[in-house]
């Protein structure tokens, strides 16, 4: 009684493109499992696949969009939030569908059911240690999960799973979310935190049917628009470093050679090194608050966290940097070795500066969304 509840309050957004028979079967067993609302949405597939689609609209529970021409999963699925905005606005929330048989109707229900538990946009992850599992598909989630995790902080066990329960609250920011083909479920995830959306997982069955073949996904270029949207905040960030680094090494060759007939060794470094990076940390934190991290903690408390960033990290790429200078035997006057290792230092505490800063110092939230 309960499972059939869920289904009757959830709307199934299906897009496909260019089926097969296993669109009727996935159809076929949606309904069985009690989902009374499919819309399913024709990506400008081949006139021959036409049937399939025609035979499932047959059905009153299935609405059928079309597109004329292809124009992406993203684009597809975004055809169907609209839809349900405009018409089925009481729902209590959608879960997305592949049609090629790869997602079983009882998961579906599993995820509508702790969708409208908690109210969260909930996951289906697959288990990708199991040996049925293409390595391909295997390899390439377990790269984008560990990217995904260092440059934006999302711990998501399966990052390209199709079968997502969305609450209708949030379907209206989700439809924004830029994005027309298989980028656009990456970008989905990528805004959860700056939309302030919490989420969780349920575990479901994997399914690979003879290897995955009816899939559209083209690894080159669908890969690129991919890794594109998840290490875009990096690059700004290393466009923002290198602006930053190329300042601070040129402040410290500049400190070093007009305080080089002043003072000597340790003090030499110690009064170059804090010139530098007094004029480059602020010009790193404007472009980092600005370019990297738009919208995050207020200035007065980003700018606090920045700077008790900063100072340990000075502190560490002084007691480095001398320490090279010792055991390289470079001398007070020799600026362009001591300016190559300065930057040499700085380069290798980039990347766990980047985390830190993104986790922490221009964090919106105290805490992740995911419970």
């Amino acid at each position: 009684m309960e499972e059939q509840r869920t289904a009757e309050r959830t709307a199934v957004v299906l897009p496909s493109l260019n089926p097969t028979d296993r669109l009727t079967s996935t159809v076929d067993g949606l309904l069985k499992a009690g989902f009374a609302q499919i819309v399913l949405v024709d990506d400008g597939s081949r006139d021959d696949t036409r049937r399939y689609f025609e035979a499932a609209a047959v059905r009153p529970e299935v609405t059928l969009l079309r597109h004329e021409v292809n124009r992406g999963k993203g684009a597809a699925m975004k055809t169907a939030f609209a839809w349900l905005l405009e018409h089925r606005p009481d729902c209590a929330g959608v879960v997305t569908v592949d049609g090629d048989g790869q997602h079983h109707p009882e998961d579906a229900l599993a995820c509508a059911r702790k969708m409208l538990e908690e109210n969260r946009l909930i996951l289906g992850c697959r288990d990708f240690s199991l040996p049925e599992v293409p390595p391909k598909s295997r390899m390439g989630n377990r790269l984008t999960r560990t990217v995904l995790r260092i440059f934006c902080g999302l711990a998501v066990s399966d990052t390209q799973t199709g079968l997502r329960a969305i609450p209708m609250e949030y379907l209206p920011k989700l439809a924004a979310v830029s994005g027309d083909r298989y980028e656009y479920e990456t970008n989905m995830l990528l805004s959860l935190r700056d939309l302030e959306i919490p989420w969780g997982e349920v575990k479901i069955r994997t399914i690979y049917l003879e290897g995955n073949q009816e899939s559209h996904f083209y690894p080159v270029r669908d890969s690129w628009r991919i890794y594109r949207l998840i290490l875009a905040r990096f690059f700004r960030y290393t466009l923002s470093s290198l602006v930053s680094a190329a300042a601070d090494a040129g402040l410290f060759a500049l400190l070093s050679a007009l305080l080089a007939g002043r003072v000597a060794g340790t003090a030499l470094t110690a009064a170059a090194a804090m010139g530098a990076r007094t004029l480059s940390s602020l010009l790193n934190f404007t472009l980092n608050r600005r370019l990297v991290f738009p919208g995050g903690a207020p200035l007065d408390r980003a700018l606090g966290r920045y700077y008790a960033l900063a100072l340990p990290l000075l502190l560490a790429q002084f007691l480095l940097t001398e320490g090279a200078f010792r055991a390289a035997h470079i001398g007070d006057r020799q600026t362009l070795l001591r300016t190559v290792v300065y930057a040499g230092v700085m380069a290798a505490l980039f990347v766990g500066s980047y985390v830190i800063q993104r986790r922490w110092v221009f964090s919106r939230k105290e805490r992740e969304r995911k419970h």
